[in-house]
This record gives structure tokens, sequence and C-alpha cells, in this order.
């Protein structure tokens, strides 16, 4: 009995350390703090955006225009989705008052991608 328990604890320890080195991948080029239950979801579709914008381009930019996209909330500036461009410049694809109405947002136009595709 004991030694099952300790297998699924070992389990258990396995799949959270998995979980958080793919919200660590997730969360590469996403400037915004997640936490709480819905943090590895919302990291998750981050990471599907911004790969969906490089690869598609947004609002004009050609894929092959961007060089890279990242995804910003500062209390300052409020929420935003930049593009780094490869002519050298940086332009603000998307601005928003807040962080729950960008990851809304993206977590929409992610929906519509996978309806479409």
């Amino acid at each position: 009995m004991e030694n099952v328990i300790k297998e699924i604890e070992n389990k258990a320890n396995q799949y959270q350390l998995d979980n958080e080195r793919r919200f660590k991948e997730n969360m590469k080029n996403v400037h915004v703090r997640l936490s709480g239950q819905n943090k590895y979801y919302y990291a998750h579709h981050c990471a599907d955006f911004i790969a969906h914008v490089e690869s598609k381009g947004f609002r004009g930019y050609k894929a092959e225009d961007i060089k890279s996209v990242s995804i910003i909330n500062c209390q300052y500036y409020g929420a935003q989705i930049n593009a780094r461009l490869k002519s050298g410049g940086e332009t603000h694809l998307k601005t928003f008052d807040d962080k729950k109405e960008m990851l809304g947002f993206i977590v929409g136009v992610n929906t519509i991608v996978q309806e479409v595709a």
C-alpha cells in the first residue's frame, strides 16, 4: 500500500514539474504576471497567439515583416501586444485598458483561428 501511495505522489510531482516547464516555455515573450488556477491556460493561449501572429501576420503586417511578438502589461501604459519588425522598428499591434481585456482578446482570436482552420 505504501508503495502505491509513493508511486502516486511521484507521478503527481512529475506532472507538476512538467506543467511548470511547459508554463515557462509558453511565457517566452509574455511579460504579464499570471497567477492562480488559470495561469497555465492563459500562458498556453498567449504562446498560441504569438505563434499565429509570427506565422500569419497581423493587421497589415505580413509574417515576413515581423521578427518577434511580445505581450506586455505595464501599470502605466496598460496592456499591449507589440511586434518587433525586421526593418528595425517596433509597433503596437493592439493596446488594451487592462490585462483581462487583453487576455480575453487573445483567447477569442485563438478560438476563431481554431474554428476557421
